[in-house]
């Protein structure tokens, strides 16, 4: 019989990907939404890459409530908790992200703990390791430090939250194992041109939404990778109680747009050509709160090692080059760019 996974937050770009691969693996999946109105629109994005049958169950369930996540993960095998709020917006209290990053690790855990699940996966972050604008390359031995002064919500929330979900862990008695994966930007493509999240780095370019490139970069990671690593954390005897970080190559804005023109040819004509002095940026940031996330990084870049990954779990990442041209053609093709 075919194991049975529940899949948090299935309407995510992260997650999407991971229902596809558990699907393609012959996994029975589950997969929790806020609301069951959205779950026609997940399961026909799913059902473009993979064909779903019978073996798609869905669920309604808020982060913030226990409400739903009992019946949601009742007789599952695995979990992969990969819902958290999004740091791409306004945020006018950090409790904003906190709270329901938190509580909504802590809901699962308990729901699968009391369910007799043998292993949670949880979607953390490299916002929890630290290092954003420092040359150093760190590594899963590393936190982010909640004292830093100016420490934004989102970083805060990724890390609480995944300490939360350790010191459960740590304390319950039930033999639930526990992983977690930290990816960096993800990429790659879409399913749907809904909650792009990450991706608005590379739909904005393509969009012309930005008069050129500012001085920015990121250490990018593709997210059918990102879901390659889940199942692989999920699975692997060496993985339960360690982190796992899912990163590859840093590049800056220029260096994407201009793998975009190569690589889309007359769908890039609106990607940019002319690099943004450092001022127009931070101006623009009074009004975009997405751009207000990333202004601090300005000139500075960052690095993360995926090393662990590599050695533990045998992860392979694909070229960051081919990330970059897929993200923006499936954009272009969802009419989302």
């Amino acid at each position: 019989m075919a194991e049975t996974v529940l899949v948090t937050g299935g309407s995510g770009f992260i997650a999407g990907w991971c229902i596809v691969e558990l699907l393609r693996r012959g996994y029975g999946v589950r997969t929790t939404v806020r609301n069951l109105a959205k779950a026609p629109a997940v399961r026909a994005a799913i059902a473009a890459e993979v064909d779903p049958g019978d073996r798609l169950t869905f669920f309604a369930a808020e982060l913030t409530s226990p409400e739903g996540w009992d019946a949601a993960v009742a007789g599952c095998d695995y979990v992969l908790h990969v819902a958290s709020p999004l740091g791409t917006g306004a945020v006018r209290h950090p409790d904003e992200l906190i709270v329901p990053a938190r509580e909504g690790a802590l809901n699962v855990l308990r729901a699968a703990a009391a369910a007799g699940v043998k292993r949670v996966v949880l979607t953390s972050s490299v916002a929890a390791v630290g290092g954003m604008g420092t040359d150093e390359v760190r590594d899963e031995t590393q936190w982010t430090d909640l004292s830093t002064r100016g420490l934004d919500a989102y970083r805060q929330s990724k890390t609480i939250a995944e300490r939360a979900a350790w010191d459960f862990v740590a304390a319950e008695d039930k033999g639930m194992e526990l992983v977690t994966v930290l990816p960096s930007v993800v990429i790659g493509p879409v399913l749907s041109p809904e909650g792009l999240g990450s991706v608005q780095v590379i739909s904005r370019l393509v969009g012309g939404k930005i008069p050129g490139t500012p001085r920015i970069g990121f250490t990018l990671v593709d997210v059918r990778d990102v879901a390659d690593l889940h199942l692989r954390a999920m699975t692997a005897p060496e993985a339960p109680g360690e982190r796992f970080i899912a990163a590859t190559e840093f590049k800056w804005f220029a260096e994407i747009a201009a793998i975009l023109r190569a690589r889309l040819g007359e769908r890039a004509a609106k990607v940019p050509t002319r690099r943004l002095p450092d001022f127009v940026p931070r101006l623009m940031a009074l009004f975009d709160p997405a751009l207000r996330y990333v202004v601090p990084g300005l000139g500075r870049r960052n690095s993360w090692s995926s090393a662990k990954a590599k050695r533990v779990l045998g992860w392979a990442p694909r070229p960051v080059e081919d990330s970059i041209a897929e993200c923006g053609e499936s954009l272009v093709a969802k009419g989302a760019a």
